[in-house]
């Protein structure tokens, strides 16, 4: 574990609100990276800081978009949004199936927003620029969208390509057929990847395929599992690792080549 020292308690005992660091279940075969040569980041909450509240934007303009394409209220196109969302695993895969809605205008509509909260980070790029091999953003979200973010992060031209929502047909994480088509897609041999992500869920079907899985908590609380997860004391199966802070996570990530060199002993 990186970026904290692990816990069995509960993340809500650590106390000033601050989450804890869960270590891995008693018994748990360790998952590393020594054979890592493919990186896959989520985009949003996981990239950048939840704390940056983007996502909450995104949100809010989800709500507005069905409102006015439904024609009904804020308040039960919200209702609308949530449902979809946790049943479909994407509030748009739910308006597709449900209404037969066109991606594109909502997409655009949904990410329309305001990035000034999102500040270049030289930490991150560092050590995104230090992973060996591939790197790709795979995100249910827009290319655009991630293209922007990558770039106010200045890690855009780190990443071999972005995998959105549109390039797997639609069909989003946490289903089985989205990583397929990403896999297929960009040619990933599943069990040289890691995948980042700040939903658990997501995380299930990467470690079945045989990635090396990494939970970024999230402070945005959005969905049942995120409250399930305060009540965690050590990290289910398929979550091979939890950070709190992604950069500090790379830099002192397990097996990192140059820093086992480091710390052995100097001739002379």
């Amino acid at each position: 574990m990186t970026a904290g020292r692990a816990t069995k308690q509960p993340p809500e005992a650590a106390g000033a609100g601050k989450p804890a660091l869960l270590a891995p279940r008693a018994g748990q075969l360790p998952r590393g990276f020594d054979r890592t040569d493919i990186w896959i980041f989520d985009l949003d909450n996981t990239l950048y800081p939840a704390e940056c509240n983007l996502f909450a934007e995104v949100d809010r303009r989800m709500g507005e978009f069905i409102a006015r394409y439904l024609g009904v209220p804020l308040v039960y196109a919200r209702h609308l949004q949530k449902t979809y969302y946790r049943q479909f695993g994407t509030t748009l895969a739910g308006l597709m199936k449900i209404h037969k809605l066109d991606p594109a205008e909502y997409l655009a509509y949904v990410h329309d927003i305001d990035l000034s909260a999102i500040q270049a980070s030289p930490a991150l790029r560092a050590e995104i620029e230090a992973l060996p091999g591939r790197r790709l953003i795979f995100t249910n979200g827009s290319y655009r969208h991630a293209e922007r973010v990558a770039e106010k992060l200045g890690v855009l031209d780190l990443f071999e390509d972005i995998c959105d929502v549109a390039a797997c047909a639609y069909v989003p994480k946490p289903e089985a057929d989205a990583f397929q088509r990403m896999i297929s897609r960009h040619s990933v041999d599943a069990t040289r990847a890691a995948m980042f992500e700040d939903m658990p869920m997501n995380l299930a079907v990467p470690h079945d395929l045989g990635m090396t899985t990494v939970l970024v908590h999230s402070s945005y609380l959005d969905h049942p599992v995120q409250q399930q997860m305060k009540t965690w004391t050590e990290l289910p199966d398929h979550i091979h690792h939890m950070t709190l802070d992604l950069t500090a996570f790379l830099k002192e990530r397990p097996g990192r080549i140059d820093q086992v060199h480091a710390k052995e002993p100097q001739p002379g």
